[in-house]
């Protein structure tokens, strides 16, 4: 970070009580009034009026003798920025950087320390060292930004905003094998003495403005359409990871006393903002961050605008989520169950909205056949992880295990694996939800291996057991029949299907998400 230091004289000034005052053997003749702090100083004996103009123009009508008061409340800075301007004026050494600099150049500015006023004022020599030193780093000018939001309409005005993000701008358009200054970079197994310079390098360090200087940068980068989508959707992730809560440490809505309105809205203004510059690319951002997002905005109660954008964002990348992106906490206060299986129902319905409005006659080679059979396994998936919840109600297991049309599943399988643990979990299910569970299972899309153990599996209902002991005898009557012909039989699509490796109980000392990564 660079410093100006202007001054040679050491620090005089001191406090009694409310009252700032300057060692010396002249009396004052000056009293400045700002906020609840009295300055008591001198007209001209230490060059305060020469060097501003606003000062000599409030005192031009009184007297010399006599004690002249003014009032500067709505000096930019307040009392700090006004000392900085006094102490240049008695010679005080200062020290001037990037965390000072605007509430010192729009105080400057503010009491007319100009050139008009007299050569080699303040003023000038805050705009060489803005130009020189805080626009040229890159650091300097993202603290310069940061410091600019508690003087906007000031620092607006004198251009410090708009030429502090060009300069950043420009910084991040760089080439990285060009970049030679410092800069943030916390991900893990990065070391900067032995790599290259990443690609988004710039990420963390904008992150640290606030939202709406930061929605200016982002915009000012996709303006030029020098940079892939993606680095845009990595500066949002990087944002959203800082600013935003993370719900899914989150299991129940905080007290007001925790959670006020004031953060609230300030979350939710940050989400909005961040969703509203998402690039339009498809996979500018991962369908984990999108499904992030979507629950955040549920918690938030951000508008349905905002809801129904995530939602069929999300939807198109379904096919890139894995169970583990699916799986968030519900934050309403009427469900009892852990997870928010609402959302992940309001992502799929889009999805197969899009899929029916534009896939053509199925068949079993189509990229739209494959699309929805690997939804149909991310949701068999999913349903296996969230049954273990012993709270959750039969109709929200329904809600998306019945939501997909036959196609999705080549097997009933993994729907089988889902229904069996959501009955271990909840051995108090009544008769009328277990026969609503298993409706929609086809035995006929069973293998071998899985009708061997529902035959034996008493937590089903009977009609079920029934349905699968009379597909078996059929299936061994027809294939009797086709060997006394000398007919060679032809193993099922179903059976054909059926991998080997996948056992009906889960290995000892192995959590579902592991198996299912396997799976996967």
């Amino acid at each position: 970070m660079k410093f100006m230091k202007l001054g040679t004289r050491p620090d005089t000034f001191y406090t009694e009580e409310a009252t700032r005052s300057v060692i010396s053997d002249i009396p004052n003749d000056l009293v400045l009034q700002i906020s609840n702090i009295n300055y008591h100083l001198h007209q001209l004996q230490f060059s305060l009026l020469p060097k501003c103009g606003l000062l000599r123009k409030l005192c031009v009508d009184s007297d010399d003798s006599s004690t002249v008061t003014i009032e500067l409340h709505d000096i930019p800075g307040g009392e700090d920025a006004f000392e900085l301007c006094a102490k240049y004026c008695y010679g005080i050494i200062i020290n001037l950087s990037a965390h000072n600099f605007v509430s010192a150049f729009c105080a400057a500015k503010f009491l007319r320390m100009t050139e008009a006023v007299e050569k080699g004022n303040l003023v000038l020599k805050l705009e060489a060292f803005f130009n020189s030193c805080i626009l040229v780093g890159w650091k300097d000018s993202i603290i310069t930004l940061q410091t600019a939001v508690k003087l906007t309409e000031w620092s607006e005005n004198l251009g410090i905003i708009r030429r502090c993000v060009d300069s950043i701008v420009g910084k991040i358009l760089t080439p990285p094998a060009k970049v030679t200054w410092s800069y943030t970079y916390t991900r893990i197994g990065f070391n900067k003495e032995q790599q290259m310079v990443p690609k988004d390098w710039w990420t963390e360090d904008i992150s640290d403005l606030d939202i709406d200087l930061f929605r200016c940068i982002i915009i000012a980068i996709q303006s030029t359409h020098m940079l892939p989508p993606q680095l845009i959707g990595e500066a949002l992730h990087v944002y959203a990871c800082r600013w935003l809560p993370d719900t899914t440490k989150i299991t129940r809505p905080e007290s007001s006393g925790s959670q006020t309105d004031e953060v609230t809205d300030k979350h939710r203004k940050v989400l909005e903002i961040i969703v509203n510059t998402i690039p339009s690319d498809k996979g500018s951002v991962s369908v984990g961050f999108l499904l992030r997002l979507l629950s955040i905005a549920n918690y938030l109660g951000a508008s349905t605008v905002t809801k129904t954008e995530l939602t069929r964002r999300a939807s198109l990348q379904l096919e890139e989520a894995t169970v583990s992106d699916l799986l968030f906490p519900s934050h309403s206060s009427s469900n009892q169950h852990y997870y928010d299986i609402d959302l992940v129902a309001a992502v799929l319905e889009s999805f197969l909205l899009l899929w029916r409005r534009t896939s053509p006659a199925p068949t079993e080679s189509t990229q739209f056949m494959r699309s929805i059979r690997k939804i149909g396994k991310l949701i068999d998936y999913y349903v296996q992880a969230v049954a273990r919840d012993v709270n959750l109600p039969v109709s929200k297991v329904l809600s998306v295990a019945e939501a997909l049309p036959d196609s999705a599943r080549k097997d009933h399988d993994d729907l089988y694996r889902a229904i069996n643990i959501y009955l271990k979990k909840h051995p108090d299910l009544s008769k009328g939800d277990k026969k609503r569970l298993c409706r929609n299972l086809d035995c006929q899309k069973l293998s071998p291996e899985v009708r061997s153990h529902a035959v034996k599996n008493e937590r089903l209902p009977l009609r079920t057991v029934v349905q699968v002991l009379f597909f078996e005898q059929e299936k061994g009557s027809y294939e009797q029949t086709t060997r006394s012909a000398g007919i060679p039989t032809t193993p099922a699509p179903s059976e054909s299907s059926a991998r080997d490796d996948q056992k009906m109980k889960r290995p000892d000392k192995k959590t579902h998400l592991e198996a299912e990564k396997k799976r996967w």
